[in-house]
């Protein structure tokens, strides 16, 4: 069987890293019983260039084909005008509608020779492992908007966090299922002590629960757990919240493993899964050749893992970034004092050579 993989490279480092990432998939399929098929199309700033619009039809022709989507990153100062539907970031979200990828899943795993790359004390940071399960279709994001003017002329503006029972119970089932296989603890992340959506959300939370006895839940106000991810981060497992809490909450999580560049996530939902680093485009080392490979490589894994069920080939390339790192592979956003520094081709080479 073949698998039609769609490649996203985007703009920005996106090329960059998502160059990386193809050598690294096609390496960890050597020798697999599994054959793929990919096709490289344009979404984001690109996309607004070539098309006028930040996904085009050529690419949701690919998507509605595909059994996985590899995406680099997108935006950039270059496209930062205009109306919203016509920025880069539009055609993101588009993208997971179209999936129906509604559970964004991000693995932060701190790796003990990078300790010295966080901000966060050696003690706070050392042995966390934990997941955040973000929802990804739903709230401010997909909520009604509006922009205008009163009668004064003053201008005004509003974005809905509009949540349906079905949106947070689903990505809620695919938090609990994760928790069963990790270390059984759960914390729902909201603002139920002052958002009827959190409150909802609660209270779906305490129902699902009851089909999980196993799993020890918390709740937590996203406030407090933004301060607790930083001076406890050692007390959390699965994560779960909403999109716009998810979004920040796991950005401040990337200082937990020394760069966002580590970070790695895949997006589940409906059948095709979109797997991409969380890191943005830096657009102002884009080319260079410095942009840190790891995030992408380890969203790798994942696809390897969850679309196309080689668990095998998904350790081993979690297990060569892990070698790689042990044996001093450091890009400049991970160097400290007299590390050496590497490219982003010598890092992914020195990825490959302990796959």
């Amino acid at each position: 069987m073949a698998y039609h993989i769609v490649v996203l490279p985007g703009d920005g480092i996106g090329p960059d890293v998502t160059r990386a990432a193809v050598q690294v998939l096609e390496h960890a399929l050597k020798g697999q019983s599994v054959e793929i098929v990919m096709s490289e199309h344009l979404i984001g700033g690109k996309a607004l260039d070539t098309y006028g619009v930040p996904l085009p039809d050529v690419t949701l022709e690919a998507l509605h084909k595909a059994d996985a989507v590899l995406l680099g990153a997108v935006g950039g100062p270059k496209w930062d005008v205009g109306p919203g539907h016509l920025r880069p970031e539009a055609g993101l979200l588009a993208l997971r509608k179209t999936l129906g990828v509604y559970a964004n899943m991000r693995p932060v795993k701190a790796f003990s020779e990078l300790l010295d790359a966080s901000p966060l004390r050696r003690e706070i940071a050392q042995r966390v492992d934990l997941l955040i399960v973000r929802e990804l279709t739903g709230g401010a994001y997909f909520g009604k908007r509006e922009r205008g003017s009163d009668a004064h002329g003053m201008q005004f503006a509003y974005d809905t966090m509009f949540y349906s029972e079905n949106e947070i119970r689903r990505v809620l089932i695919t938090a609990f299922d994760a928790a069963r296989l990790r270390r059984k603890k759960l914390t729902s992340v909201d603002k139920a002590n002052v958002l009827d959506s959190s409150r909802l959300w609660r209270e779906i939370v305490q129902d699902v629960s009851s089909h999980y006895p196993d799993v020890e839940v918390e709740h937590q106000l996203v406030d407090s757990c933004a301060m607790n991810l930083v001076t406890h981060p050692q007390s959390f497992d699965v994560l779960v919240t909403e999109n716009l809490f998810g979004d920040i909450l796991s950005d401040e999580a990337a200082v937990l493993t020394g760069s966002i560049g580590m970070l790695p996530s895949a997006s589940l939902g409906q059948g095709i899964g979109l797997y991409e680093p969380i890191h943005g485009s830096a657009p102002d080392i884009a080319g260079k050749g410095i942009a840190n490979p790891l995030g992408a490589i380890l969203s790798v894994a994942l696809l390897l893992r969850y679309s196309l069920h080689v668990d095998d080939a998904a350790t081993r390339v979690e297990q060569a970034v892990a070698k790689a790192i042990a044996h001093g592979a450091r890009t400049k956003d991970l160097a400290r004092g007299q590390d050496d520094v590497v490219t982003t081709d010598q890092m992914t080479e020195r990825v490959l050579a302990h796959y």
